[in-house]
């Protein structure tokens, strides 16, 4: 299964960014994304890319759904 995860952007680079969520960090390119991203915004990470930009209520909320879903004991 691919998830597309949100992510915080921590740093940008050429081209590309630094995403954090829960003390993971992971390196995405901006190539897919039209929108402008600046440190501090949320991003949906999929397959090494950025592809969506959204407000930090949804990341939020998204996060706190995909928690409950992949609880660790749901996954013995």
């Amino acid at each position: 299964m691919c998830l597309g995860v949100p992510m915080q952007v921590v740093s940008i680079g050429d081209g590309n960014i630094i995403a954090e969520i829960d003390g993971v960090k992971k390196e995405a390119s901006l190539m897919l994304l039209a929108d402008e991203v600046k440190v501090g915004d949320f991003v949906i990470v999929h397959a090494g890319f950025a592809i969506s930009k959204l407000d930090e209520e949804d990341a939020q909320e998204t996060l706190r759904m995909m928690r409950d879903v992949f609880k660790p004991e749901d996954m013995a």
